[in-house]
């Protein structure tokens, strides 16, 4: 009777899961659909504390996150040690990876995803670093950084990383773009929340970028490096080197496509 009794109680709490998770799907849904992001982004049960010593250098060496209130600053700093922790830093060519590299790593990385309730990509599960330009042999050419989907890698040059921070304001950033990549792909393959806002959102960017007008006119504006027009993967990825680098330039030279970045990525 005993084991009859705790099975229908097994039973009912699985239903009422089930039900609560129904329900939380359906409100997920039209929250996104009306106000076109998730209905939370951040919520840790355990979440993890940086050292001093971390929280000096994230604070001098990524700007974003040195602007942010103590308590986004925590959710910032959870994310990284999480990030750190979850993903395997590959040295080359006697390169000594140290922390300050994998603090550096992680912050461009949880920048960019910052705005997205889902920021452990599963694209990638690794990240190789290479300590100058190396040889790729994808298209047998010399490359500073790349995202390997088929390897599951993303690849630096960590000369060409650091650069990317040197100057804060030139739209040049390698962790930032290839991130980008990333986040990009995962933006399209996933069904989270998140990445359901991203899809949408990048559907509208590529019908407004495709309007004759409007192209013409990011073109002759020269913000955006020529680069950018390669592709849509290329345009999108210096979008949103521009957006994190010089986000009032952008707004004010394109404020219509300033909104729609915001609103892809949920900053």
């Amino acid at each position: 009777m005993v084991i009859v009794l705790l099975l229908l109680i097994i039973l009912i709490l699985l239903i009422l899961l089930l039900f609560s998770a129904i329900v939380l799907n359906t409100i997920e849904h039209y929250h996104l659909k009306f106000f076109n992001k998730p209905v939370f982004v951040h919520f840790y049960i355990s979440p993890k504390v940086l050292s001093d010593k971390e929280r000096n250098i994230l604070n001098n060496k990524i700007e974003f996150y040195k602007k942010l209130d103590p308590k986004r600053k925590s959710y910032f700093e959870h994310r990284v040690a999480k990030f750190i922790s979850h993903y395997q830093f590959v040295s080359k060519e006697d390169l000594v990876v140290t922390d300050e590299m994998k603090l550096m790593i992680a912050g461009t990385a949880v920048k960019v995803t910052f705005g997205m309730r889902k920021y452990l990509l599963d694209v990638f599960d690794k990240i190789i670093l290479y300590p100058n330009i190396y040889y790729s042999t994808i298209n047998d050419a010399w490359h500073k950084g790349e995202f390997n989907p088929r390897m599951k890698a993303l690849v630096f040059s960590w000369q060409d990383f650091l650069d990317g921070y040197e100057y804060s304001n030139d739209n040049l950033n390698l962790g930032i773009h290839e991130f980008a990549h990333a986040v990009h792909m995962h933006g399209l393959k996933r069904t989270d929340a998140s990445s359901l806002q991203f899809a949408k959102m990048y559907v509208k960017i590529r019908e407004y970028i495709e309007k004759p007008e409007v192209l013409n006119k990011l073109i002759e504006s020269n913000y955006f490096r020529i680069y950018a027009y390669s592709n849509h993967f290329e345009f999108i990825a210096v979008i949103l080197e521009h957006f994190f680098e010089t986000p009032e330039q952008f707004q004010e030279e394109h404020p219509e496509l300033f909104n729609k970045v915001r609103k892809m990525i949920n900053l």
